[in-house]
């Protein structure tokens, strides 16, 4: 089983590999340019200065996956729930490295008094579908056809989980 840890600035070499992984080969994020280390460095500051968690999954001494939560909208009103993201590279998925990260993102959740996580899946990743189900998440409603990447259009399914 990895270990869980708060993510360090020397990680982010690690998440920015994996993240582009997922940005070129995947629909799991819907960017279509790559991220940079500048722009990985900003976001994990604001981040940690937010209080929010960014989780590293480590094995072996190598990370091999990532995870954080963050504002669901930017509105009062939905102050206690967070939208969530896991990312785990390939070489490691099917070994329950996503799961241990979304457990331990669960866990941060609750302890600072958030009442529902959010996980917003390309429909078609199964996957995805299956850890959120494994972990007491929900379908909560699918968009239709909202996103494009690799030339077709993209379904985006909610999933929820009240904590």
């Amino acid at each position: 089983m990895p270990e869980i840890r708060d993510a360090t600035e020397a990680d982010l070499p690690a998440l920015l590999a994996i993240l582009n992984q997922a940005i070129r080969e995947t629909t799991a994020i819907w960017h279509t340019a790559e991220a940079t280390l500048e722009a990985r460095q900003a976001w994990l500051r604001e981040r940690q200065g937010r209080g929010l968690p960014v989780l590293v999954a480590v094995d072996g001494g190598v990370v091999r996956g990532f995870a954080s939560y963050g504002d669901f909208r930017p509105f009062a009103g939905f102050a206690a729930t967070a939208e969530h993201s896991v990312y785990v590279d390939p070489a490691a998925q099917g070994r329950g490295v996503g799961l241990a990260l979304l457990e331990a993102l669960v866990a941060r959740g609750r302890a600072a008094g958030l009442h529902v996580m959010v996980g917003a899946i390309e429909a078609g990743n199964a996957a995805s579908v299956a850890l959120h189900r494994k972990a007491g998440f929900e379908e909560a409603g699918l968009l239709r056809e909202v996103g494009r990447k690799f030339d077709r259009w993209l379904d985006l399914l909610f999933m929820t989980r009240r904590l």
